[in-house]
Parts: structure tokens; sequence; C-alpha cells
């Protein structure tokens, strides 16, 4: 049986694989084996839960409410709010434990249940298979004065609002900019203009009116064709765009132009390196950077520590070296000294303080590195596990890499979920890597094919 956490929780079709009955004993199990590690120290345990606007989320906050009370733990629910809003409030609340119910930048009909521990801090995956191994099991319940209580605490966002704020330098007013919000009718909603506000920016809100059925529909970060529009329409200085939870973005220049997230991840870390921020003038990026980036943080005295896909896997290196700065492509960054996740909105903020604080463009800022195009070809139907290992293919992939040079690069990644191959390709030109790509899937699918 296939293990129901994920790189990033528990997430399905809400109502079919993640079902009310699957809510509520995650829930127990969860305070069981939270408990049983020491994580509540001898005391009442207090959990937040959160959830974003899909409908869906309802339902569930119900079963999750229900089963931690059940299980003898104090519950705050603050209601809609981002996934890093929750992050920060479980640190901020003192709460033993946060549960976050949310499918990010997934379609409306999906949803998913991702666990914090205290800190705010997603919990190992140590963790996460005793969850998984006590779901079912027998337990003593809770009676009288002993079962957990109820309160709602939704006006608590606005701490998360000021703490946004705050992470800007009082010098680091955004007075003067135009910026256009595309809140993909997310969780991001509220906090995302109520902070630029604050912040003193002019602020335009499009996709800003969830229904709980609308969220990430052709919106968001995934969907950046009406933010690009608007941008120019309002004559704008930047515009970004999140995703359904709010723990990513990605921005448009005042031309309409994409900045992707490597773009950002490069104007952030020469941001922090010029005054000194940036530890061992290091950042954290994954396999899937562009070669540009690395190209441009090698130019600047910046190293890269490359990891595998997945922000979790960005986190954990920056954990355990005390990097300060980290990101993926997709628009996942985390600023270590505000946040113990990936959060767009402070990402955008802090993005925009520089756009004021330089006097440049964003396309200026962004010019920094030249993004190297980049063709991704997925193989299906192939024995993923010999992808490293046959000869022919390894052999093909290195007289690809000895071809382009140092002008391009190439990355086989086996698929965490399929029986594919994913083959990628940069180089000078499309055309270039769209040759090299598909020469390289037809040596995959004839070596590897089941």
């Amino acid at each position: 049986m296939p293990r129901i956490f994920g790189t990033d929780g528990v997430r399905g079709r809400a109502n079919v694989d993640l079902t009310a009955e699957l809510a509520l004993e995650l829930s127990v199990a969860a305070a069981h084996v939270l408990g049983e590690t020491g994580q509540f120290e001898g005391h009442r345990p207090v959990a937040l839960v959160a959830r974003d606007p899909r409908a869906s989320g309802e339902f569930l906050e119900a079963a999750v409410v229900a089963g931690l009370a059940s299980a003898g733990v104090d519950v705050i629910r603050v209601g809609v709010v981002p996934t890093p809003a929750a992050a920060f409030l479980v640190n901020y609340l003192d709460a033993d434990l946060g549960v976050m119910l949310s499918a990010s930048h997934n379609p409306m009909p999906d949803n998913g249940i991702k666990f914090f521990a205290r800190g705010g801090v997603k919990l190992d995956d140590d963790l996460e298979d005793l969850i998984e191994a006590r779901l079912g099991a027998e337990w003593a319940r809770p009676t009288g004065a002993d079962v957990g209580r109820v309160v709602d605490r939704p006006e608590a966002v606005e701490d998360y609002i000021a703490h946004l704020v705050g992470s800007l330098s009082a010098e680091r007013s955004l007075s003067g900019l135009t910026v256009v919000l595309d809140c993909a009718n997310g969780a991001a909603f509220h906090t995302a203009p109520a902070a630029f506000v604050a912040s003193g920016a002019t602020v335009v809100t499009i996709h800003a009116e969830p229904t709980g059925l609308n969220i990430n529909e052709n919106s968001g970060s995934t969907h950046m064709g009406d933010l690009q529009l608007a941008v120019v329409e309002h004559g704008a200085h930047v515009g970004f765009a999140f995703d359904g939870d709010a723990d990513r973005c990605l921005a448009v220049d005042a031309r309409g132009e994409l900045i992707d997230g490597d773009q950002i991840l490069a104007i952030l870390a020469l941001a922090m390196k010029s005054v000194g921020q940036l530890h061992v003038d290091t950042v954290v990026a994954t396999v899937m950077s562009n070669l540009g980036f690395l190209q441009a943080m090698t130019a600047h005295g910046i190293r890269v520590d490359q990891t595998k896909v997945g922000d979790r896997y960005v986190l954990e290196s920056m954990n355990a070296n005390g990097f300060a700065l980290g990101g993926e492509q997709s628009g996942h960054v985390i600023m270590s000294e505000f946040a113990t996740t990936g959060d767009g909105v402070l990402t955008a903020l802090h993005v925009a303080a520089q756009v004021a604080a330089t006097g440049q463009t964003l396309a200026e800022l962004g010019s920094v590195m030249t993004r190297l195009p980049q063709v991704m070809i997925n193989v299906p139907g192939v024995n993923k596990a010999r992808a490293g290992i046959d000869p022919g293919v390894t052999s093909a992939v290195t007289a690809a890499s000895r071809e382009l040079g140092t002008a391009g690069r190439v990355l086989l990644r086996p698929s965490g979920t399929e029986p594919l191959v994913r083959v990628m390709v940069e180089a000078e030109t499309t055309e270039r890597a769209q040759s090299v790509a598909e020469r390289l899937a037809a040596v995959v699918k004839d070596r590897l094919s089941l």
C-alpha cells in the first residue's frame, strides 16, 4: 500500500481520497503520536487549525477539529489564512500542533492536510510514518473536562499581517509603488492586499473574491495572463501572483513580462549579500533551477547549494546549515529570518521593497540573470529505476552534456509518483534544447521501455 503522506502532507480529491473519516482519524493519530513522542511536554495540548477557502475545507475542518477535541486537544480555529500564516501562528500563539487544510495550487476539487509541529515547522518523515501507522488503532477516549475545547480566533490573522509588514525595515516603505496582486481567489485574498497597503503601496487586486469554488481557477501563479494584462492596463510598477494557499508567488514587471522564481531568488540573494544578510554567501535551490541562475550567482560570488526538487528539501538544507535564503523556480521562496516555510506574500513584499529602495525597475533587477531556454519531455511507460544506471542512457547523457558544454545542461529525473522519466535540457536556443531533449527522450524510451 503506498504511503499516504506525500512531499507536502496528505493530498487528494476531497470526499473521495481525502474523506471526513480520514481527516478525523489523521487528527486523532497525530495527537497521540505527538503526545507520546514528548511534543506536548506533559501539559494540556493546544492545536491551531486553518484552511484555504475551498468548499471542502468546511467539512474537513469540522472533522479535524472533532478529532483533535475528542483526543483531548484544545483547538484554536483561525479560519481562512495562507499556509505560511498558519505556520507563523502556531509559533506566535504557542500551539503544540498546527493543521492546515489546503491543496495549494491544485484544482478546487482537491484538498489536503498538512501538519506543523511546535514552532510552526513541518513534521519529519519519521513522525508522519508513525501517524500513518497509528490510523484506526484503538485508544482510550477522554470524557468530561478532559475533552478538548474549541475557540475561534479569526482576528489572529491580523498578527500575521503585522509580522509581514514588520519584516520590512522602517526606511523600506513601498510608498510611490503601484502594485497589482492576483490572489488566485485563495487564502491571500485579505492578507496580501492588507500587508501591501500597510507598507505604503497603492494596490490593485484581481481574483480576490473567493467563493469556495473558484480557487486557482484561471488565476494565480499557474495562470499569469490576467496579471500580465492588469499590470500593463493600470500602469503598475510590479505585479505578484500567489497560489491558492499563498506559499509561493511569481512576479510580472511593468512591461507585463514574467519574473520567475529563479529571478526572484536571484534578486533577493544579491540584495541580502549586499547588506551582509546572506549566510556564508550561499543560497539554496533545487536541481531544476535554470542554468542562467547558477551562472549569475557564480558571477556575483554566491555559492548555490542544490537539493532535490521540493521545498522540504530546500528547507532541510537551510536548517542543517543555517542558510538564510532558499527557493524553487516555481516561486516557493523561504526567508528563514522571517518564516519557517515558503511565504508568497513575504517574498512579494521584499521584492517590491527592493524596487522601491533601488529605484530600478523589476525588469532591471531581474536582468541579473539570463534565463536559458528550457525544454522538458516526459517519457512514460519506462523503468524509471534504471534511469541513472543504464549504460546506454548514461552514455547518451554524457555525450549530450559534452555537446552543450558550459552553455547548456542536461537533467534526467525519475518521477516520484508515476512510471516516467523527465528529460530536461537547457541550451542557448529553444530549438537546440528541443532537439537534444527529443534525442535523449528517444534513447530513454528505447532503453528503459517496460
